[in-house]
């Protein structure tokens, strides 16, 4: 569209530099604005993730020692009734009162930890094990597993740090 200007020439309608500026500043703040929120909807789900696979393996643990107990896995003298190692979960241990001596499984896949540093090596690897032997305070690796936790050092969204959960 063209506009008539009183000196008689022509002007081709358009934004001027003033309105070009006034629209990129409120885009900018929409922005910045965004990416936290983006930024805070992605750590949500990374901790959701940690959540359940903290629960996943947890409630494997706690159904080997149920097992253990029960008399349907073979301990050897001083062993304790947890897994050796994370691994024993997936690959399971022969049932002692079944007749066929069928595996007893307790996960189908070890989870990875959602905040590991190394997204492609072994998912056992990716977290921290607790011995049975070892206090809360101060965990630490030795015979069995006894518990896991995230070996990240970053704060969740509610404050505690995640090697903590």
């Amino acid at each position: 569209m063209k506009r008539r200007w009183p000196s008689g020439g022509s002007r081709v309608a358009g934004f001027s530099f003033v309105e070009l500026m006034f629209s990129l500043a409120v885009m900018a703040v929409l922005a910045s604005i965004a990416v936290p929120m983006i930024q805070n909807t992605l750590q949500r789900e990374k901790e959701q993730q940690l959540r359940l696979a903290l629960q996943e393996i947890r409630s494997a643990i706690d159904a080997y020692k149920r097992a253990n107990d029960d008399g349907r896995v073979m301990r050897k003298e001083g062993d304790t009734a947890y897994p050796k190692q994370l691994e024993d979960l997936v690959t399971g241990v022969q049932d002692q009162r079944s007749p066929s001596k069928r595996n007893l499984q307790f996960l189908r896949r070890i989870p990875r930890d959602p905040f590991a540093v190394d997204q492609n090596g072994n998912p056992a690897d990716s977290w921290g094990k607790r011995s049975s032997l070892s206090s809360g305070d101060n965990p630490q690796e030795g015979d069995d597993v006894f518990d896991v936790y995230s070996r990240s050092n970053k704060i969740g969204l509610n404050k505690i740090p995640l090697n903590q959960w």
